[in-house]
């Protein structure tokens, strides 16, 4: 069964980038080198791997980098920080 990943880098002016990915290693080495120049961390690097996540459907993977992809920073934060306790109270919508 082929691993698929979820990854979220921090770039070098403190934003954040989520993708999604078969081949970890090898998509951080394109990021952090700017194989792609209109990808979005090009001309924010440095970057650092600052989280990431395994799934061995890539369906599901992807699923879970588009939710990722619209949460808040703070939320994304306590996702790195590995507070998940605070996630359901971090939704964008103020109530």
């Amino acid at each position: 069964m082929k691993q698929s990943y979820v990854y979220i880098l921090r770039c070098s002016d403190n934003s954040y980038y989520t993708g999604v990915t078969s081949k970890l290693s090898q998509r951080l080495f394109q990021h952090e080198s700017g194989f792609y120049p209109d990808c979005y961390t090009f001309a924010r690097r440095p970057i650092v791997l600052v989280f990431y996540c395994e799934f061995t459907d890539i369906n599901i993977a992807i699923e879970k980098e588009k939710q990722i992809k619209k949460w808040s920073k703070a939320k994304k934060e306590a996702l790195i920080n590995g507070d998940f306790d605070l996630l359901v109270n971090l939704a964008k919508k103020k109530f």
